[in-house]
Order: structure tokens, then C-alpha cells, then sequence
């Protein structure tokens, strides 16, 4: 898809619609995919997009037959019925709860969504339950499965601005107790697969883009509320979701035991005084920055993601489009900010 060729959403149905869009990847991803496909912890940011998209995907690869079944607590009240819509199954429940857990279908094919990132109101021990107990449970319970789980880019450590950003087979070095536990979850996935064989892939994604949601939409959101601009953290790295979404259905095509690690983000190294400057100049508005630059970044190096599933169908001027337009005319986004611009680990 061109930029020329990229109508900018003003709905969102239009804005659903694009990110489900079944693409060659993903089109070929669920081709290839033997068996059913069960989503755990698809209520979130990615988890209805990413289930529409299998599901139009394997439609469009002569897989109408294969089930696709997203399970969530679905605090949003209208998402079961618009995914049944699609001919999606739904199951509603807490997969805290081991009843409901137990119950579960198996599946020859499970992507794990399930995760906390960070909250105000959080309980004591929410990041470890989420993001380490719960995925070791499943982890056990889908030992027989082949396994897609998302990570994160957290699992890093911050690198020098003009030093190598960190591949797949550098080591990790998480900053704050919100990466730590995102690494407790690789952790336990790498568990199953010594134990039991289990095949894994493991995605270590960095700022998927959409137009409600994202580091580009926290800066439009600062810049139209005129609100200075943090450059603590000067750099950063994005990439359109709904190539997440088609890299995530395409890497179990890449499981393996011991598990694979893949990078999932733009090649890109973005500067946030060039972003901000680029989405100021669409909103009509002239951003104002605070702080001294600072020197050290939360980015990776996403090639090994590139070379094995190709560029991104929207790239970063159309996705400056998409935002500025739907942030600039006040459209709905989700109220999940980022906080790119944290720099120590304490969200």
C-alpha cells in the first residue's frame, strides 16, 4: 500500500476496518497455520483488531472452517457482540479464575496477549500476577500448544543515543519492576519449552501505532493542549499496528523450542523533537519542549522482524497523517498513555 493509496480514517469502523485489513502476510500466516487459533487477553489495545484480522485473513485464504476464539474479561461490554459478528467465538471470564481457565478449548495454536503494564489503582503484586504467575499457568495448561506470546521492548536496557540498539541476541537489562516482570514472563515461557518441548516465539514489541493509541498520539494530544514536550527520552522507535497484528499471526510459522525472540518495531530510530515538529506542522500548532535532550533511549533493532516478514504496509509519514487527522479532529482514543518519556522505569 502506497501513501497515495491510504485513506485516512474518520470513523471508528473505518479505523477497525484498516487495521483488520487481511494483508498478503497475514492472509499467508493463517494459511499456513494448522489447527485453530485461541486469543488469550483479547479485550485490549490489540486483542480485537488482531482477532478481526485473523479471522478476515484466514476467510480470505480459504479457511473460513478455522476457528478463531478470543477470551477476555471484555470490559468494554460491546466487543463480544461485534466479534461474534465477524464469526468470531468469544469467551468471556477472568483467566485468574481456574475455573473459567480450565475450561478453556484446547488449541493446536495459542497468541498470548495477557499482560499489565501500569495503572495508579494497581493492587499489590498485579505486575508479577499478570505478567509472570498467570502466563506460567497457561503456559502449563497449553503445553501442548504451539505458542505466541508478546513481550516487550522493556526487556532492554536503555542504549546511547548513536550506539547500536540492542538485537535479539544481546542481553537484557529490564529498568523498573514494570520490565522486570515482562522478563519473569519470558521467563516462564522459556520454563515450558526446556520442560515440556513447548514451541514459543516470544515478540518484544516497541510502540505499536494506531490512531487512538501510541506515542504519536500522546505528542499530538501535549501539542493541541499546549503542553511542553519531554525530550528525557530523545529517541524512539514505532511501527502501524496492524502489521504487529499480521507479524504476530506470521511468527507460528517461527515457534521453536528453545523459544525464538524476535523484535517487532520500526527499523526506524525516530528523534521526538523531529516527530513532534513533523505532527505540529499538521496541526497548524508550533510545539514547545522542556528538558534538556537527554542521552539514552528505550529502541531495538527489529531486521531479523524485516528480513523475515517485510515492511510495514503503512509507514511513519502516513501514520503522522492518520494521527494528526483523527487526534486533530478530536476523535475518540483510548486514554492509554505510553509515558515514552519516562526514563527510569517508574510509571
Amino acid at each position: 500500500m502506497s501513501q497515495t493509496e491510504l485513506s485516512l480514517p474518520t470513523s471508528e469502523a473505518e479505523l477497525e476496518d484498516l487495521l483488520a485489513q487481511p494483508t498478503p502476510l497475514a492472509q499467508h500466516a493463517m494459511s499456513q497455520m494448522q489447527g485453530d487459533l485461541l486469543l488469550l487477553g483479547a479485550g485490549g489495545k490489540m486483542g480485537p483488531s488482531l482477532a478481526r484480522l485473523a479471522r478476515r485473513a484466514a476467510n480470505a485464504a480459504g479457511r473460513s472452517d478455522q476457528r478463531i476464539i478470543a477470551v477476555s474479561r471484555f470490559s468494554d461490554p460491546d466487543i463480544p457482540a461485534q466479534l461474534r459478528a465477524e464469526g468470531i467465538e468469544v469467551l468471556a471470564g477472568d483467566l485468574l479464575d481456574d475455573n473459567f481457565r480450565r475450561q478453556l478449548p484446547q488449541a493446536e495454536n495459542v497468541l498470548m496477549l495477557v499482560g499489565h503494564k501500569f495503572s495508579k489503582k494497581d493492587l499489590p503484586g498485579q505486575y508479577w500476577a499478570m505478567n509472570v504467575y498467570l502466563p506460567g499457568l497457561l503456559a502449563d495448561q497449553f503445553a501442548d500448544s504451539r505458542i505466541v506470546c508478546f513481550s516487550s521492548g522493556n526487556v532492554y536496557p536503555f542504549t546511547q543515543v548513536g550506539s547500536e540498539p540492542p538485537c535479539e541476541a544481546d542481553p537484557t537489562g529490564p529498568v523498573g519492576e514494570y520490565a522486570a516482570s515482562v522478563l519473569g514472563r519470558e521467563g516462564v515461557l522459556r520454563f515450558a519449552c526446556s520442560r515440556r518441548g513447548t514451541p514459543v516465539c516470544l515478540l518484544r514489541l516497541n510502540y505499536a501505532v494506531e490512531a487512538r493509541y501510541g506515542v504519536l498520539v500522546d505528542l499530538a494530544k501535549l501539542i493541541l493542549a499546549g503542553e511542553t514536550i519531554s525530550l528525557a527520552v530523545p529517541e524512539f522507535n514505532f511501527v502501524w499496528q496492524g502489521y504487529a497484528n499480521a507479524v504476530s499471526l506470521a511468527a507460528f510459522t517461527k515457534v521453536a523450542s528453545p523459544a525464538t525472540l524476535l523484535n517487532v518495531t520500526g527499523i526506524e530510530r525516530h528523534r521526538v523533537r523531529d516527530v513532534t515538529l513533523e505532527l505540529g506542522t499538521r496541526l497548524g500548532i508550533q510545539p514547545k519542549f522542556a528538558d534538556n535532550e537527554g542521552d539514552r533511549a528505550l529502541v531495538s533493532d527489529a531486521r531479523r522482524c524485516r528480513a523475515w516478514f517485510g515492511e510495514p504496509e503503512i509507514g511513519p509519514a502516513q501514520l503522522y497523517d492518520v494521527v494528526a487527522d483523527w487526534v486533530g479532529h478530536g476523535r475518540p482514543t483510548l486514554g492509554k498513555p505510553t509515558m515514552f518519556q519516562v526514563a527510569d522505569g517508574k510509571y
